[in-house]
């Protein structure tokens, strides 16, 4: 039984027995290639949700109509890469077991490979669906394989081929980019192909991972590795909200927000926009 946080995410305060979706936070940067930041997003996000409605008016929705826990930041150890993921996903395996809906906050995107092997114990036949500037498919980084730069890479280790659909992509290395148009389902740039991947893995579990530098730097600056040519805010919320109401999302995540790097807060309140519309858009 995990216990509330005290200064939950918006309206997430609900009891863990009746909670459909729990969010955690993973404040983990320990493999950062440029910026490092990004261990602060999670207690940012909850934090400065105070400064937005609990309300939608795009979904006509509330949270506070919604059965959404917050257990608050795991606390994970810097200068063990493999005891935080571990770390990680006993804690989405915890939620799983309940019947309920892991959300991870973190943290680099490295944070995601422990709650996908969560996922994929459960769910086998686990497919992804990936926003992102970055390929994230280096074989390794600096000899390195687990870092942010290799995760979706790890994950296609646990899913297979065509399993893993990325969206938003718009930098990577000339390998990265061959070896995805190999094994999974690369859309570079944007989020076109988007519903016709969500009705091909109609059906079947889905574990959705949000990298926040999908965006344009212009609308979120804060961010360890920023990469010009992103999407809009509208087009994020648009197609974030595509894949939470129409996908079987078992799990999910967004990540990659590093306060420092934008003093304004503006990033922060962009991200806690993003969280509140995901989770209205969640079934169930």
């Amino acid at each position: 039984m995990l216990n509330t946080q005290t200064d939950a995410f918006l309206a997430c305060d609900k009891p863990y027995a009746e909670a459909k979706t729990v969010l955690f936070g993973a404040p983990f940067d320990g493999t950062t290639s440029y910026r490092p930041g990004t261990r602060f997003g999670s207690a940012a996000i909850r934090r400065e949700s105070y400064g937005i409605e609990t309300y939608s008016p795009y979904q006509d929705r509330d949270l506070e109509d919604c059965a959404v826990m917050d257990a608050g930041d795991l606390e994970l150890p810097f200068g063990d890469t493999e005891k935080a993921l571990c770390m990680i996903e006993e804690r989405a395996a915890h939620i799983l077991r309940d019947g309920k809906r892991p959300f991870l906050l973190g943290g680099e995107h490295l944070v995601t490979l422990g709650a996908v092997r969560a996922a994929v114990r459960k769910y086998p036949d686990l497919c992804i669906v990936h926003f992102d500037a970055h390929t994230d498919l280096r074989e390794d980084y600096l000899g390195v394989k687990l870092s942010h730069a290799c995760v979706l890479r790890r994950c296609h280790e646990l899913t297979g081929d065509k399993r893993i659909a990325q969206f938003g992509i718009r930098s990577g290395l000339r390998e990265e980019f061959a070896w995805g148009r190999e094994h999974t389902l690369l859309h570079p740039f944007g989020f076109d192909g988007l519903e016709e991947v969500l009705e091909a893995f109609a059906g079947r579990p889905v574990y959705f991972t949000l990298d926040l530098d999908v965006l344009d730097p212009s609308v979120f600056p804060g961010t360890g590795t920023p990469e010009p040519g992103g999407v809009s805010f509208e087009q994020l919320r648009r197609a974030a909200t595509l894949v939470c109401s129409r996908a079987d999302v078992v799990a999910l995540d967004v990540n990659e927000l590093s306060p420092p790097y934008d003093q304004s807060g503006a990033s922060t309140a962009v991200a806690c926009k993003i969280v509140r519309e995901m989770l209205l858009a969640l079934k169930g």
